[in-house]
């Protein structure tokens, strides 16, 4: 075998490890905050200032999980959503799409996700499609306070991230003082990786949402 062959297969099996990781950190969580409630324990985001194959990272989730489409081209955001739910429901996963309802609606998609600013709009989702799971972001403990309508929150960042280079990071001391504001359960999200998830193993997170944690470099 050669040694690019080699490097190739140790590689794998560093993605491997740490998605193992990940999912056993988020069950975890899951199961102890979330019990009951129906929600994924792991999230995946999509990105579109990354060039990743998106649909190798939802055909390695673990069943239950769920991805949110966040691509902000519309064009894009329709022919990834097309591909991941398809793919998705392959291994009993959910799909969301973020901030657009028309093409959840069109695509019968398992929910939406809402920013920050969309919030207002979360009680109308949640009127046209009682059964959808809807989430929404969240960056402070006074918005995290006034978080109704949702099944969850998404806090970030949690960690240092390149998505967000100049925001101040949370630390895991800082994630749980919003999650205790919040009327709904909270997801962690924002830079993190197998290498620092442990770090959130006795937080208040309902489960872990993540970008390039889980991706194939």
């Amino acid at each position: 075998m050669s040694l690019a062959a080699i490097d190739t297969f140790m590689g794998q099996d560093k993605i491997a490890d740490a998605r193992e990781t990940l999912t056993r950190i988020s069950s975890a969580l899951n199961a102890r905050n979330a019990h009951g409630r129906g929600l994924p324990p792991l999230i995946l985001m999509t990105d579109d200032q990354r060039d990743a194959d998106w649909l190798e990272a939802v055909h390695a989730l673990p069943a239950g999980s769920a991805v949110i489409v966040r691509h902000r081209n519309p064009i894009e955001r329709e022919r990834l959503a097309r591909l991941l739910l398809e793919a998705a429901r392959r291994n009993a996963n959910r799909c969301l799409i973020a901030g657009d309802l028309a093409l959840a609606e069109h695509l019968a998609a398992d929910g939406v996700h809402a920013s920050e600013a969309e919030h207002d709009r979360i009680a109308a989702w949640r009127g046209l499609h009682p059964h959808w799971l809807i989430t929404g972001a969240v960056h402070s403990a006074e918005v995290a306070a006034r978080a109704h309508g949702a099944d969850a929150m998404l806090v970030a960042p949690v960690f240092p991230t390149s998505s967000h280079p100049y925001s101040k990071a949370l630390d895991a001391a800082g994630f749980d003082a919003i999650a205790l504001r919040s009327p709904v359960p909270v997801y962690a999200l924002g830079g993190i990786t197998a290498g620092n998830a442990e770090q959130l193993a006795v937080s208040r997170a309902a489960g872990i949402a993540l970008i390039g944690g889980w991706l194939r470099s």
